[in-house]
């Protein structure tokens, strides 16, 4: 692994480690170890993280969507904490050049195998735990799963509120909806808000970790006020600063 390589992955990563010495065990394969007996593996820090992984997403998706029921919430959770989807975002934040393999590993291309590179990526979120604490571990699970999460759970299929709400506000009312939203936080912890607008009139709120997700949440609140006929919310909204719909 050069500096390059560590800048790199930890930029992607979103969280730069402290203690060097839980980021390299981190990343230390069997086969490493086969050949670097006094280094110990990441297989104990996997077992770890995944615990970890498990505890923030179901967390996150109890607490977000409060409709769903069990079954659903646990299609949502396998749909992102599983080998295939670690493994991808492993290599999107370039784990695999940092991986210490033993040689014939690396020579067979250890670096791209999805069982490492998730098995790895299981690790790295607890040693990010290990290194920050929860607070930490949240943030950079979140940043790496939020926008997947988001998609399991509003599509395909009814939880896609704001199909839901163009269609109602397209046969009721002949207009679409059109959104407003605004960011707020750092770069690595930000957090979006949106308001669903009809004829200029505020039909409901909504925040999320993503664009999509606030969007979602505010088609949803807009869609559960005109289903059950209340009136739009008090405040009135231009649209100079509408962001349109998407």
């Amino acid at each position: 692994m050069t500096p390059d390589d560590r800048t790199r992955f930890e930029t992607l990563l979103g969280w730069t480690f402290r203690d060097e010495t839980v980021l390299l065990q981190a990343l230390s394969h069997r086969s490493w170890c086969a050949e670097h007996p006094a280094d110990g593996s990441n297989e104990r820090l996997e077992f770890l993280g995944d615990a970890v992984l498990g505890v923030v997403v179901t967390d996150h998706i109890f607490r977000t969507y409060a409709h769903h029921q069990e079954g659903e919430l646990a299609k949502v959770r396998a749909s992102v904490v599983n080998a295939e989807v670690l493994a991808e975002v492993a290599a999107g934040i370039a784990l695999g050049p940092c991986l210490r393999l033993g040689k014939g590993e690396d020579s067979s291309g250890g670096r791209d195998k999805p069982s490492i590179l998730a098995d790895a990526m299981e690790a790295v979120i607890a040693a990010v735990y290990l290194d920050g604490g929860m607070d930490a571990a949240w943030t950079v699970v979140m940043r790496l799963l939020d926008q997947r999460i988001v998609d399991a759970a509003t599509g395909p299929g009814g939880d896609d509120y704001k199909t839901r709400l163009q269609e109602l506000a397209a046969r009721d009312f002949d207009r679409l909806p059109r959104y407003q939203v605004r960011d707020e936080g750092p770069d690595h912890a930000k957090r979006f808000f949106a308001t669903v607008l009809l004829d200029g009139q505020a039909l409901g709120n909504g925040e999320g970790g993503s664009k999509k997700q606030a969007e979602q949440a505010s088609a949803r609140a807009a869609w559960e006020r005109i289903s059950a006929g209340d009136p739009p919310l008090e405040i009135r909204v231009g649209g100079s600063q509408d962001a349109g719909t998407t």
